[in-house]
């Protein structure tokens, strides 16, 4: 039996999830989790061979758990399930060691087709995020950049983002400036939205 762990914050699709795997006579759901810390717990607990994980959850998403699990539980496969996955996600989530990345819309069987392929020792990708990963442009922004963008993400004020990041308040204007520039909008917050659709936040 291939034992299987659940961590999603839905609770409606993890019970779903578990009916369906349940049904497959070589797999065996033995442990739920709500969230990413408890998802490492149960890991911890129920020893699973493989854990099925949501990419947004709360306490620690799908990437920082498939971290988590790399270091604590190397012998845990991690698939990671998305509703909408970028392919920015795509390329963090194999960095951290993620086995598989599936879709949540993906066919009935796919899910329980790719336990079994990572458990085995293969990778598997939704085939139409690999495509998207593929032809998806390089984030034009630096390090910094980012950083300053994603403190200004609720309307924080500059001399706030100085403040956090040891910088002068018009370097901080200097950076937003260029980030409004290199992405070709007007405002700072079109320059936010932009950089969470190509999941570059």
């Amino acid at each position: 039996m291939i034992r299987v762990l659940l961590a999603d914050d839905e609770d409606l699709i993890r019970t779903a999830l578990a009916a369906l795997l349940n049904l497959e006579p070589d797999l065996e759901v033995v442990g739920h989790a709500p969230d990413g810390r408890k998802a490492v717990e149960a890991a911890l607990a129920h020893k699973p061979d493989v854990a099925v994980v949501d990419l947004e959850m709360p306490a620690l998403d799908g990437i920082e758990v498939t971290t988590e699990l790399t270091k604590v539980a190397p012998e845990c496969a991690v698939i990671i399930l998305t509703g909408h996955g970028r392919p920015q996600h795509l390329k963090q989530a194999l960095s951290a060691g993620a086995k598989g990345f599936v879709r949540k819309g993906s066919p009935g069987g796919t899910l329980a087709d790719v336990i079994r392929r990572v458990h085995g020792g293969d990778r598997y990708v939704d085939p139409s995020l690999a495509a998207d990963a593929l032809t998806a442009p390089e984030c034009p922004l630096t390090p910094r950049e980012l950083e300053v963008l994603r403190l200004a993400e609720f309307d924080t004020p500059v001399a706030v983002i100085a403040k956090q990041t040891h910088l002068s308040n018009g370097t901080v204007r200097n950076y937003i400036a260029a980030v409004i520039n290199k992405l070709g909008v007007s405002t700072r917050a079109e320059a936010i939205r932009t950089a969470h659709e190509h999941g570059w936040l």
